[in-house]
């Protein structure tokens, strides 16, 4: 394991705040191993701790693979000892994707499967070419989805049609996983990744300060009673409307001009 963990299977790529997150594990289609996790943890709160990033796009390097999920050759030789250990390592990747404070899209292509897929579901937008095969096939191994799918896929398709994918463990075409809410949106033929620049551009054009605030109210605000909710919508907007962005919004709407949000501090 300390070998592979050497090797770097992680970048980030920034560009006019917008940040390429890039699985860069070939040899293994980007499978998830204690160096990969670790390395994703790490990059995700080196991104979380840059107020100049406004949006990130999670992607791929591999022809034919987003991520095919956990490293089951590591996990293989792995002893109950090591693969608690490493539990907590992939615990912190996906914890590290969802905490994301700015909004975060996958770009997703080939093989997304079990820890792969919910790499995905853990950002907020999924943009998928034609190739996308999408599937939680925990079960079919001897174990259950623990990157989060048991909670986040109900989110996003309900309850009932994620129990359906879970307990199958079927893998799904892009056809039916748009029709099924498994992404957002699907692109041209190996388009994914320049859709998804493209959406993260438009995104990172908006207040920082309210692309921030917003993602806090959606993520927070979810799945609790509505009083509460809107409590956590008040504090978010205020947040944004006490900020310099709004004085520069607000001025730059009424002078007709693109905004020049202030630098974040």
């Amino acid at each position: 394991m300390s070998a592979e963990s050497e090797l770097v299977s992680v970048r980030v790529d920034a560009e006019r705040h917008v940040a390429e997150l890039v699985l860069d594990r070939p040899e293994a289609m980007n499978a998830i191993s204690t160096g990969l996790a670790g390395q994703l943890a790490d990059a995700c709160a080196a991104l979380a701790a840059d107020r100049s990033v406004r949006a990130v796009v999670l992607c791929s390097t591999h022809p034919r693979a987003f991520c095919v999920g956990a490293d089951l050759k590591e996990r293989n030789a792995a002893d109950d000892s090591e693969l608690a250990a490493q539990r907590e390592r992939l615990r912190a990747a996906f914890d590290g994707v969802r905490a994301l404070p700015m909004p975060a899209i996958a770009a997703v292509h080939g093989f997304a499967l079990g820890g792969g897929y919910e790499l995905a579901l853990s950002c907020d937008l999924i943009v998928a070419d034609p190739t996308a095969v999408v599937g939680l096939p925990e079960v079919s191994v001897g174990v259950i989805p623990g990157g989060g799918g048991t909670q986040l896929l109900p989110r996003r398709v309900g309850a009932a049609r994620a129990a359906e994918l879970i307990f199958t463990a079927r893998r799904v075409g892009a056809a039916e996983a748009l029709g099924l809410g498994l992404f957002d949106r699907l692109a041209g033929d190996g388009e994914d990744r320049a859709e998804a620049l493209e959406l993260a551009a438009r995104i990172a054009a908006n207040s920082p300060v309210g692309l921030r605030a917003a993602k806090r109210a959606l993520r927070e605000g979810f799945g609790i009673g509505l009083d509460r909710a809107l409590e956590v919508e008040d504090a978010a907007w205020r947040t944004a409307a006490f900020s310099p962005d709004r004085i520069e919004g607000v001025a730059a709407f009424n002078e007709k001009r693109p905004p020049r949000w202030p630098d974040p501090a």
